[in-house]
């Protein structure tokens, strides 16, 4: 019993040193590929990876909106020229491309500046579909400050020259469960990267981006 709790003890704290170090290694290695919006190097494409406009289906998701603002403002303030939209659009009735372009046109932003990724299922598929399927080498990304860390980390495991912007921080100083998910989910990059080589659920054809 008791070499059963020793070593019960012993992969728990590997396990917790694991997670520690891996959360370490993908904020430390990508804190100087983060900008404010007026710091960022103008670049041609902004990558505004997806999530769902609406909360239990009724409620305004704030990350959504603020994802939508800085993308936006990014573009009026001439950092960027064209919008790579990537999120799921794995069920008809659920369409987060099209949801952000339509808050988009909303906001100002031509349709010629926007191209649509409806393949974007999680970080991983985006940002590597944003080189391979739409020949962009070089981006900005926006999303939330717990996020943006994992989207570089994966853009430089793929040799990709990726800045990326905050939005504004939703509630500053709380540890949301959202926080606490990705703890693991950049834990889970790491594995993904080095370990099982994952790739894209779906490639497919490349697409042509017209930059104007």
């Amino acid at each position: 019993m008791k070499k059963l709790l020793l070593w019960s003890f012993i992969i728990g704290l590997l396990g917790i040193l694991s997670i520690l170090l891996c959360n370490w290694w993908v904020v430390a290695s990508t804190r100087s590929q983060i900008y404010t919006i007026d710091e960022v190097p103008v670049q041609k494409v902004v990558l505004v990876l997806g999530t769902s406009k609406l909360i239990r289906g009724k409620y305004q998701n704030p990350y959504f909106n603020s994802r939508i603002e800085t993308a936006a403002a990014l573009y009026k303030k001439g950092k960027v020229k064209h919008f790579i939209l990537s999120g799921d659009n794995g069920r008809k009735s659920y369409n987060e491309p099209e949801d952000m372009q339509n808050a988009l046109l909303k906001a100002g932003i031509p349709e010629s500046a926007i191209t649509l990724d409806y393949a974007g299922f999680r970080t991983l598929d985006s940002v590597v579909r944003c080189s391979k399927i739409f020949g962009q080498d070089q981006f900005v990304i926006i999303s939330q400050s717990f996020h943006t860390p994992r989207a570089l980390f994966i853009a430089n495991a793929y040799g990709l020259d990726a800045t990326a912007v905050n939005t504004e921080e939703i509630w500053p100083g709380l540890l949301t469960k959202t926080d606490i998910r990705e703890y693991l989910s950049r834990c889970k990059a790491v594995l993904d990267l080095y370990i099982l080589r994952k790739q894209p659920k779906f490639l497919g054809k490349k697409e042509k981006v017209v930059i104007s």
